[in-house]
Parts: C-alpha cells; sequence; structure tokens
C-alpha cells in the first residue's frame, strides 16, 4: 500500500474503520443495534484486525478483537433468528 503500510495494516485500518462507523452511526440512530448490518459491520471490523494482527502480533489486542468477533457473530444469528421469526409470523398459520 502507499505511504509504507502493508496490506496486513490496510485490513486492519479498514476493520477499525467499519467499527468506529457502525458505532457512529448507531449514536446518529441510523442503526438499529439488533440489526443484521450492524452486528455484521462489528464482525467483519474485528475479523480485518484480528487478520492484521497475524503479521504483526498483540496479544491484548487479539484477546479484546476475539471477544468483539464472538460477540457480534452471536448478534448476528440473533438477528437472523429474528428475521426468519418475523418471516413465519407474516405467513400466519399453517392451512389446516
Amino acid at each position: 500500500m502507499a505511504g509504507g503500510l502493508s496490506i496486513a495494516d490496510g485490513v486492519g485500518i479498514l476493520g477499525a474503520a467499519a467499527i468506529v462507523l457502525a458505532y457512529f452511526l448507531l449514536q446518529l440512530g441510523r442503526l438499529d443495534p439488533l440489526s443484521l448490518t450492524y452486528s455484521a459491520a462489528n464482525g467483519l471490523g474485528a475479523a480485518a484486525i484480528i487478520f492484521s494482527l497475524v503479521f504483526d502480533f498483540n496479544l491484548s489486542a487479539f484477546a479484546i478483537e476475539s471477544f468483539w468477533l464472538a460477540i457480534s457473530l452471536f448478534g448476528v444469528y440473533r438477528a437472523l433468528t429474528r428475521r426468519r421469526i418475523r418471516a413465519v409470523e407474516r405467513q400466519g398459520p399453517a392451512p389446516d
């Protein structure tokens, strides 16, 4: 990358930007904290930072990003589950 940044650093910076942007949009009221978008942005951001840590390891950063990723994946699961339940509720009861 230009400016002496490695590809791993660039990926890590993009990951940090995704997390910060998601939080900023949450504070603006543009994202629902229970939405798939919010959890996915946080999860992708954490995964990108973890990728960058493979090339320049830092244990404390790895620990926090691992937790961030795990919690975000749980959020993605819950958002998808809520979406599935709403779809079933819209269909109404099954015909006899």
